[in-house]
């Protein structure tokens, strides 16, 4: 099945938000780094946080249904402005000082990175999740980078490797879960088409 995928804009923030939360609702990140209290209220504004600042800063991209949603931050990427940032500790409340001190392998220097995928679990299965990250990876190829992410679902594990990711990295959080820090090495955009054989619009 083909899927168009394009980039977002700022009209589709809110939906893109929306999905994230149903794609992440029982991420075991996301259980584990924002409070039990409104988690879902607190998920939703924090993802429509982030993906403004994608937008700002790198590269959105949805379908059109917005049910797959993806977002790269190139290398260099400013941090959330001041206010952003008091926000996003007004929601993360007593679980904020506990996620700094996760202890993450640093990404590769000069990596994008993959931040964030999701789609909702109602489209699941029907490579709309591949499209996206393929359209992203195409993208980034262009520039000839590497891409780096973070995942706790093992699942997602075989997902990226599928699209050239290798696992440097996994990471046992105390009375947390588990992330597998991953990488893709700089691709040309040829080889991208021809080893991937996916396409997205």
């Amino acid at each position: 099945m083909s899927h168009d995928v394009r980039p977002a804009t700022p009209v589709d923030l809110p939906e893109a938000a929306l999905t994230l939360v149903r794609a992440f609702e029982h991420y075991p990140w996301t259980r584990w780094s924002i409070p039990t209290d409104d988690h879902l209220a607190r998920l939703e504004e924090l993802q429509l946080l982030y993906l403004a600042h994608a937008l700002r800063h790198g590269v959105v991209l949805v379908d059109d249904e917005v049910h797959g949603v993806g977002a790269f931050l190139p290398p260099g990427a400013p941090d959330p402005d001041d206010a952003t940032q008091a926000r996003v500790a007004e929601l993360m409340d007593d679980r904020l000082p506990v996620v700094m001190s996760a202890d993450l392998p640093a990404r590769p220097a000069g990596a994008w990175d993959l931040a964030t995928l999701g789609v909702r679990p109602g489209s699941a299965g029907r490579g709309l999740g591949s499209a996206v990250i393929a359209e992203g990876l195409r993208r980034v190829d262009g520039m000839m980078s590497s891409v780096a992410l973070e995942t706790s679902d093992a699942r997602n594990v075989r997902l990226y490797e599928r699209h050239g990711f290798v696992v440097t990295g996994s990471t046992e959080i105390p009375d947390g879960p588990v992330v597998w820090s991953m990488c893709r090495e700089a691709t040309s955009p040829e080889a991208t088409v021809t080893g991937s054989g996916l396409t997205a619009g």
